[in-house]
């Protein structure tokens, strides 16, 4: 563990010398022979522009090889978000590579190039990330990786920002009639954006896959908070924008009555946070709100499906402009923690529209975020004790598992694992022993890959070489 690379690179030659017979060997072909040796399960790995940009292409190419026997790039292609865009996270600590300074004025973006014949139906038609100039990151970076034997995934989020030209008619609408900063998934502009964004990356670039991702869910969710992260406020919850009051109508839903019910409920959480205990309790209370008003349910379910319809948008659009490209969903980690969100993901549903799913089972991070909520994990370690200790192996067993058997064979599951995603100093901090012990976890559980999350940029090279460890030791 203390000598990572020297070992890994001793690996290498030792492989190509026995298959060449002594012949002289150049950087290419070590990397390539690892390459053609590693394609049995996908072994992802997201990282953004900006990495290439400061060590180069090909050196980040050398060290997810040689450190993570990475043979798939999840490249962020678009994200106005700092979870997956950027640099490390300012505020925490640099990692072990890159340069050791923060980028403080991330703006994000398209990190490709928007081709205009594409974002005719939509507003967002300016959307080329100003952080790197006139750089296409998929130009820069496809053809080196396939001259590797490596492939490309787009990976692209459901994140904006409110100064993105054009966006205002898009964004959600909550029950007061106020803005949001989020898009409404059943705004047909929006859903126009994501459907050419998809189409310009199939037919403008030499792709393997895609991967989209949404962190988000309805509005009964985020009022009563049911997800890590902080608390949601209940008086702004979305969407009741003039396509959701028209959707809700041809579902027999009166939006009159549906904003009510969330009036309603605003007070009551409003009154739960200031301690006032309702006379037959908070749960009996609750449950009086769903009886008295459905809509609650059936707004959540209204939101829901418009979501869940972006996803079927995604994968037809690209079968459609490029077969053979594989089509990809990262699924929140709220799936492990709410069972409100993980009622809503049906892998059985959703594997008929993916040909992968990226579960995210983030067990070093997932400790902290796991303080309030409980859900079939029985060998982890006691409440108190988990912001420090981090979730364990089992877990990342246990969600591969279910995972497997919710898609039933109908698409592949790609565990994401973590590694280094940032924390608070006196949280559980990620070690080279818990990544090895996650990554073999998912592949004896029988996952198609692993794919080595958040991104690069904020990963130390000693942990990602214990992925690329279990790797090679579990024969993936």
């Amino acid at each position: 563990m203390n000598t990572p690379s020297v070992c890994t690179r001793r690996q290498f030659l030792q492989r190509a010398s026995a298959a060449l017979a002594g012949a002289s060997l150049g950087p290419a072909l070590v990397t390539s022979t690892w390459a053609e040796s590693a394609q049995r399960k996908t072994i992802g790995l997201q990282v953004g522009a900006v990495s290439f940009l400061d060590e180069g292409t090909e050196r980040v190419l050398d060290i997810l090889q040689e450190r993570g026997a990475v043979n798939a790039l999840f490249l962020a292609t678009f994200t106005y978000g700092r979870g997956i865009g950027g640099r490390q996270v300012p505020g925490q600590p640099l990692p072990d590579h890159g340069k050791q300074e923060y980028d403080l004025n991330f703006h994000g973006g398209n990190f490709a190039t928007p081709h205009p014949k594409f974002y005719q139906h939509t507003a967002l038609k300016q959307t080329k990330a100003p952080d790197h100039g006139d750089l296409d990151i998929l130009t820069e970076v496809v053809p080196k990786a396939h001259r590797r034997g490596m492939k490309v995934y787009a990976w692209y989020e459901d994140a904006f920002r409110d100064d993105i030209p054009g966006i205002k008619n898009l964004q959600e609408v909550d029950w007061q009639g106020r803005r949001a900063s989020t898009l409404c998934p059943l705004h047909p502009d929006y859903r126009s954006f994501l459907i050419g964004l998809t189409e310009d990356y199939c037919q403008s670039y030499d792709l393997d896959g895609l991967m989209w991702g949404s962190e988000r869910q309805g509005p009964l969710h985020n009022a009563i908070s049911a997800r890590h992260g902080g608390k949601a406020d209940a008086s702004r919850v979305t969407c009741f924008c003039e396509f959701h009051q028209k959707a809700a109508k041809a579902h027999g839903i009166d939006p009159k009555r549906a904003k009510a019910a969330f009036e309603k409920l605003d007070q009551f959480i409003r009154a739960a946070h200031a301690n006032e205990r309702p006379n037959d309790g908070y749960f009996v209370e609750f449950w009086r709100l769903l009886l008295d008003y459905p809509e609650l349910l059936a707004w959540e379910k209204l939101w829901t499906d418009g979501k869940h319809a972006i996803y079927a948008d995604i994968f037809h659009t690209a079968k459609k402009s490029r077969p053979g490209v594989q089509v990809g969903f990262h699924i929140w980690h709220a799936n492990s923690f709410s069972p409100f969100f993980r009622a809503e993901q049906n892998y059985a549903e959703l594997a008929k529209v993916s040909d992968f799913l990226k579960i995210v089972v983030y067990n070093n991070c997932g400790g902290p975020r796991l303080h309030n909520q409980w859900l079939d994990y029985p060998n982890e370690a006691p409440l108190e004790a988990l912001a420090t200790k981090g979730l364990s192996a089992d877990y990342v067993h246990r969600e591969t598992k279910r995972a497997l058997a919710g898609v039933q064979g109908k698409c592949q599951i790609y565990p994401g694992i973590d590694i280094d995603i940032p924390t608070s100093a006196k949280q559980k901090q990620t070690s080279p022993e818990d990544v090895y012990a996650a990554t073999t976890a998912a592949l004896k559980a029988g996952a198609g890959g692993v794919i080595f999350s958040r991104k690069y940029s904020e990963m130390r090279l000693p942990n990602l070489a214990a992925g690329g460890r279990a790797v090679r030791e579990c024969g993936a």
